[in-house]
């Protein structure tokens, strides 16, 4: 008995829903579009098109030079931001778990990749000595006090260190870490500055609310009143003499002659 061949559809899909193996694998999973050809309100992402949009973040994130908003990123993939930011930790998640030596961090208002902490050892034998300015003390106690205290003037700057912060204050706004952000309303309109993004990148934090607390800086009852003890001057004690004071006036206050000079006649 002769069984008739069943007829294969030229065009169309398969009445069984088997897919077709010569059908392009970037097909497959797709959201569902209307007859308009849009996508479904609300449609989730396909898991082809979740992977796309990992690359794609890894990608960006990796030849961008500062941390990547999450706004430009979902701007960029076309997806919402709720999703690149869920996105963004199930990348840093699989890198934390599989141990790599690199980490997604969060810092700046933005993502960037950093290498892992527990490997600094080996980054500071890469980097050769000297490579890198460091800053002064100065500098460091004028960029803590903008920090805390900003926005802040140059004038309230220096009545707080006690100095002249000028040139200080050049140094760090042309090292991108402060910038002018306005200006004070009283008398004269000073200048007022303020912390970067380039500052909260190099510290690793997201905003100025996570820096440590000032109270953790501040010591004890008991160490002040130490202090005051170790500084507080004797006012009993009869004052010393200073080199200043004629020889004979010194051997005066201790009870002995001065010695005469002899001259030979």
């Amino acid at each position: 008995m002769i069984v008739p061949e069943q007829p294969t559809p030229v065009n169309g899909p398969d009445p069984a829903g088997h897919r077709d193996p010569a059908e392009p694998a970037e097909l497959i999973d797709r959201p569902e579009t209307d007859e308009a050809g849009d996508s479904a309100v609300g449609e989730p992402p396909s898991p082809l098109s979740i992977v796309e949009a990992k690359r794609a973040i890894e990608a960006m994130i990796l030849v961008a030079t500062d941390p990547l908003a999450e706004q430009l990123l979902a701007q960029l993939i076309e997806i919402p931001v709720a999703m690149v930011r869920d996105l963004c930790h199930e990348l840093a998640a699989s890198y934390s778990q599989e141990g790599r030596g690199f980490q997604l961090v969060e810092v700046a208002n933005g993502w960037r990749y950093q290498t892992h902490p527990d490997l600094s050892p080996y980054i500071e034998r890469y980097v050769l000595e000297g490579q890198t300015t460091r800053l002064s003390s100065a500098a460091l106690e004028t960029l803590a006090i903008v920090a805390y205290k900003q926005p802040i003037s140059r004038a309230q700057v220096s009545a707080i260190r006690g100095v002249n912060v000028d040139g200080v204050l050049r140094t760090l706004v042309h090292r991108g870490y402060l910038a002018e952000v306005g200006r004070d309303d009283g008398p004269g309109q000073a200048v007022l500055f303020g912390s970067t993004s380039a500052f909260l990148e190099k510290l690793g934090i997201a905003s100025i609310e996570q820096l440590p607390p000032l109270g953790d800086f501040v010591p004890g009852a008991h160490v002040v009143e130490a202090l005051e003890q170790t500084l507080r001057v004797d006012r009993s004690a009869p004052p010393e003499p200073t080199n200043s004071q004629p020889r004979s006036i010194i051997e005066g206050l201790d009870g002995d002659q001065p010695v005469e000079n002899h001259h030979d006649e």
